[in-house]
């Protein structure tokens, strides 16, 4: 996306819920989402639309995209030593079949959720790894971003398989920076979450649910 590093930085609010081998990142809240700058991503025609749910397992959000393409995010402090794995339980309603994901013309993603380190003055110096959930590659695949090469796109999870369910899925986010950017990572300054579909002109639905960094 468009100048998406600085864009995630500067939509980061604080606040997270830390326990002694769990970080929770995101409540899904009436309040929280209130509390959360949405911000649309320059170019993007409109705003993804997120609210807020719940079913058995907790609270939840549900992002469409429309021809969209806007985030949230909070500045959350993460010790990567204590805590290096990232986990998200997520499903996606509506993929985006058919659009090349790692091209300037196909970069969206039905769900994505970025790790962030600050590394320079500036948020157009950051780094960041992209989870996402695709809809045309395989987990495992991996790609920078065509818009900056500071954003990696890591496959977690992939609608080939898991179209409508919601399934849970788990990274060393200190590791990923090492593979990817050859960065030693102690400490991430935010996670930020996106559903987008500017480019492609397409629509999309998902779900995020239960995102928390762990000992293991």
């Amino acid at each position: 996306m468009k100048l998406l590093i600085k864009f995630l930085i500067t939509c980061l609010v604080v606040n997270s819920i830390s326990f002694a081998n769990e970080v929770k990142v995101f409540d899904f809240t009436e309040v929280e989402l209130s509390e959360l700058k949405v911000r649309k991503v320059r170019g993007a025609d409109n705003k993804t639309i997120y609210t807020v749910g719940s079913n058995d397992n907790g609270n939840f959000l549900k992002a469409v995209a429309d021809n969209a393409a806007s985030g949230l995010g909070k500045e959350v402090k993460i010790d990567l030593n204590k805590t290096p794995f990232i986990n998200i339980t997520w499903k996606i309603e509506k993929d985006l079949p058919g659009i090349k994901e790692n091209s300037k013309k196909g970069h969206d993603f039905a769900a994505r959720v970025f790790a962030v380190k600050k590394t320079g003055a500036t948020p157009l110096s950051n780094r960041a790894i992209n989870y996402v959930f695709s809809s045309n590659s395989e987990v495992g695949f991996n790609s920078p971003s065509p818009y900056t090469k500071k954003s990696i796109d890591n496959v977690l999870a992939s609608t080939i398989n898991n179209l409508n369910k919601w399934i849970t899925v788990k990274a060393n986010v200190k590791e990923d920076f090492k593979r990817f950017h050859d960065l030693d990572v102690n400490e991430l300054d935010g996670l930020a979450i996106m559903s987008d579909t500017d480019n492609s002109k397409m629509k999309a639905i998902a779900y995020y649910q239960n995102i928390y960094f762990s000992a293991k």
